[in-house]
């Protein structure tokens, strides 16, 4: 297995980790009756398990164009997580003290799937 495809199996693993940890917060946000929470965690959930089924989505990808395409949509919804995140905890629905995990880790998928974007487009 080459080094890209090392990568590429750790984001496809850190994806579907990440999207377990989404189907808990929204299940605790749905156990917790929260309106606007319940309607921000449907958005959440919907956007973070994306990410990992675009990625993949992007090993079968037909082409080189395609794999950077679906790492692109999987870029947006990690992006889109991100501000769902931060208005649970800015909204003050979720306290910081419980998202700060899950925030960090957002942005580290954010950079892992950029820097694989980029290192796709360089050896193209």
């Amino acid at each position: 297995m080459s080094e890209e495809n090392i990568k590429t199996w750790d984001i496809r693993e850190r994806s579907f980790e990440y999207a377990l940890r989404a189907i808990k917060l929204f299940e605790f946000l749905q156990q917790e009756k929260y309106g606007a929470g319940y309607i921000i965690g449907k958005q959440y959930l919907r956007s973070a398990t994306s990410i990992g089924a675009n990625i993949q989505e992007a090993q079968s990808g037909e082409s080189k164009a395609d794999f950077i395409h679906k790492f692109s949509i999987a870029q947006k919804e990690a992006r889109e997580s991100l501000y769902w995140l931060r208005l649970l905890v800015k909204s003050a629905i979720v306290s910081s003290d419980r998202l700060t995990n899950l925030i960090q880790e957002t942005q580290e998928l954010i950079a892992v799937i950029t820097k694989i974007i980029i290192n796709t487009k360089k050896n193209k």
